[in-house]
């Protein structure tokens, strides 16, 4: 029998457990209503996440157009053929027809068509006609998605400048990679409702996020003067079964590149194919990669070489500004001169005798200069050096830029100072020789080479770009003087193969000696630029190892020479009366 006391417990604990259960239900009771009125939205958009199978749609890339509004990276359009595990009805019949008309194993597609996923991709950049093959036989699971693909309509045509993109369409080398925000564009998005077992809801239909397209973008390249010098370096390189030929054409002014060539090139619609008469067969992966990188290589920036004569031009442009020579300074060459205990010759054994340093840059003489040099000292020689923008990069807008090799100041004895003031000891890339002497030339502005013109969208420029100059690296009265020097050099001197009837043309030849010395492997080269007395085109001829005759006045000039003939009328400079 129940005391009083134990009855007055028992209402107590279950009055406490009542309260309990209150607060239980009202807590449950707030969080549903939280759940359904505050949170309604985030859970509105988890289910119908549950319920929406994504497709991406890829944005078309901007197009590369060239200065004259040519295209040159196009877009076109291809397809991606996936499926849908759950929805497949026919799966060996889906097998069969994938297998045909994807030339892909039996093998491979299957694994992808019994995989239990939401979306299996089998293949994209399907031609548009293989894919719309696919589409007409209406398999149930089978999507066959419209995406583009990278374009080149001129194959070859500077592919090491334009570079080209992967798979997913992204850049990979060249200005493709560069200026890749600006033409990636922004990828779309097909949504569409499935039921419970992921089975798509036909009632539901498809929604539709569109793709913003990428921009254009408008590069300085002229492909008609690309389209020649590319005719002209293949015709030199077969010539002379040199190893490579490079040329580059600027306008000096701006830094402008007109055409930068390197051949051999290499077909940008289908850039992992190995060289002609490599077999692939036991190469290794790393190995192949290898060889790739090889083909993708631009000379012109990514690597260094001697540069020989053409570097003379430094040289009597720092000697000029120094004020430790003048045009009538005379120098007498017994075809040789003695540095410390180094005998350095002259590429005429015989010597030139004694002239004035006007002539001394006509007849390329290397004791001549290597005199200016040690004129300059190794002090005044290292600041102009770098004041010249030489111990920098250019600045140019493509990937993989190589620096210059250069002794080091304290490490810079009289006779590395003698080698470096004709062109050796030392190396440098193309593109940072040709930028240097436009500095030089062009009235002593230091400027960025560069291929990025504008972007834009339709007709609209988006985007202008501008690029930095250093004004002052020499005075205009030294690079007036250096621009009448070199015009000597091609109307008298070692440059004369480079000349042009009717037209005032300056230039320097080249015939630099690769490493080791005495491989018997050379390196002929020619700068000239037009019209010399207002310079508004820069070019330089590179020949890799030519066999045979390997003087850069005769394998490189007569290069330029052929350039100029066709391109001076073309960039509209008047020739030249007397």
């Amino acid at each position: 029998m129940l005391t009083d006391n134990n009855k007055i417990f028992h209402r107590k604990k279950i009055l406490v457990i009542f309260f309990l259960c209150a607060g239980m239900l009202v807590l449950l009771f707030g969080r549903l209503v939280y759940l359904c009125v505050w949170q309604a939205d985030h859970y509105s958009q988890k289910a119908t996440d549950l319920h929406e199978r994504e497709r991406s749609i890829k944005a078309a890339r901007g197009r590369i157009l060239d200065r004259n509004g040519k295209v040159l990276a196009d877009n076109k359009t291809v397809c991606t053929v996936s499926v849908v595990h759950n929805q497949i009805e026919d799966p060996e019949k889906v097998i069969e027809i994938l297998c045909r008309e994807l030339e892909l194993s039996e093998e491979y597609v299957t694994k992808r068509v019994e995989k239990y996923s939401s979306m299996e991709r089998i293949k994209s950049n399907v031609d548009k006609t293989v894919g719309d093959r696919i589409r007409e036989y209406d398999l149930a699971g089978v999507k066959v998605d419209e995406d583009y693909k990278r374009y080149y309509p001129y194959g070859d045509l500077a592919s090491k400048v334009l570079g080209f993109t992967g798979g997913d369409n992204q850049g990979i080398i060249g200005l493709e990679v560069i200026y890749e925000e600006y033409l990636k564009g922004e990828p779309g998005t097909i949504l569409t409702i499935t039921d419970a077992k992921g089975i798509e809801v036909e009632a539901a239909g498809e929604r539709r996020i569109e793709p913003v397209n990428g921009n254009d973008l408008c590069i300085s390249i002229d492909m008609n003067i690309q389209s020649y010098a590319t005719q002209l370096a293949v015709q030199a390189r077969a010539a002379k079964q040199a190893e490579s030929v490079s040329i580059l054409v600027m306008n000096p002014q701006n830094g402008e590149i007109y055409a930068m060539v390197n051949v051999p090139e290499f077909d940008l619609n289908d850039p992992y194919a190995l060289p002609e008469g490599t077999a692939e067969e036991g190469l290794t992966a790393e190995e192949k990669q290898n060889l790739l990188n090889a083909v993708w290589r631009n000379g012109c920036i990514n690597d260094t070489y001697e540069p020989g004569s053409t570097f003379k031009i430094i040289t009597a442009a720092a000697g000029l500004e120094e004020k430790v020579i003048t045009t009538a300074s005379t120098f007498s060459c017994p075809g040789f001169i003695v540095v410390d205990d180094r005998r350095i010759h002259c590429h005429k054994r015989a010597g030139h005798g004694t002239q004035d340093f006007t002539h001394c840059m006509m007849n390329s003489c290397n004791p001549a200069l290597i005199s200016v040099g040690m004129r300059l000292g190794i002090d005044n020689y290292y600041r102009y050096f770098e004041q010249f923008g030489l111990k920098t990069k250019t600045g140019i807008d493509l990937p993989g830029e190589a620096g210059t090799i250069m002794h080091k100041k304290e490490n810079m004895g009289n006779v590395e100072l003698a080698t470096v003031a004709f062109g050796q000891s030392f190396q440098i890339t193309p593109i940072q020789l040709i930028t240097t002497v436009s500095s030089i030339i062009n009235g002593g502005n230091r400027i960025t080479p560069h291929f990025g013109v504008k972007t834009m969208d339709g007709d609209k420029v988006l985007e202008t770009f501008s690029y930095p100059v250093t004004k002052g690296i020499l005075s205009e009265e030294t690079s007036a003087t250096m621009r009448e020097i070199l015009e000597m050099v091609v109307a008298e001197g070692s440059g004369k193969n480079g000349a042009v009837a009717g037209f005032r043309i300056g230039g320097k030849t080249a015939t630099s000696q690769t490493l080791p010395r005495g491989s018997g492997r050379y390196i002929a080269s020619f700068i000239g630029f037009a019209p010399a007395d207002d310079p508004q085109v820069i070019a330089l001829a590179i020949v890799n190892v030519p066999q045979g005759v390997y003087y850069g006045g005769q394998v490189a000039a007569p290069i330029v020479r052929q350039l100029f003939e066709n391109i001076l009328p073309y960039l509209g400079i008047m020739e030249y009366n007397q």
